[in-house]
């Protein structure tokens, strides 16, 4: 039972992921019908930096509830809660980390975009 309910939380995260990358609104060049990668790279970056800070709060909040939960149960039960808020907290910590980066990140691989096009257009 555990396992089909973990198969369908990394369905569900899935679909949330392809469905951002649809929903990004790929620019299209007038001439030809290709792929404007940097383009749809900067709106999926002011995307995740929208969306990063709210999700980190809200793990922040949930693995807190798991943790007040956790003290009405029995230890190994506890231990199971605490694991889960414990792992809640390295993602929201992650999460963060990455929101903050995520400029960096995109203006590092915009110009490894733009440098090997050139390169490759010569």
């Amino acid at each position: 039972m555990a396992y089909m309910k973990e198969t369908v939380a990394r369905t569900a995260i899935s679909t949330i992921c392809i469905t951002a990358l649809l929903i990004a609104r790929p620019a299209y060049s007038q001439s030809t019908l290709t792929l404007d990668i940097i383009s749809t790279l900067n709106y999926i970056q002011a995307l995740l930096m929208r969306i990063g800070p709210l999700l980190s709060a809200v793990l922040f909040i949930i693995a807190g509830i798991f943790y007040a939960i956790g003290q009405f149960f029995p230890s190994y039960q506890r231990a199971a809660f605490h694991t889960t808020a414990g792992d809640m907290v390295i993602g929201a910590i992650i999460v963060a980390v990455l929101s903050v980066a995520s400029t960096g990140f995109a203006v590092a691989s915009t110009h490894l975009l733009i440098n090997g096009t050139l390169s490759n257009a010569t």
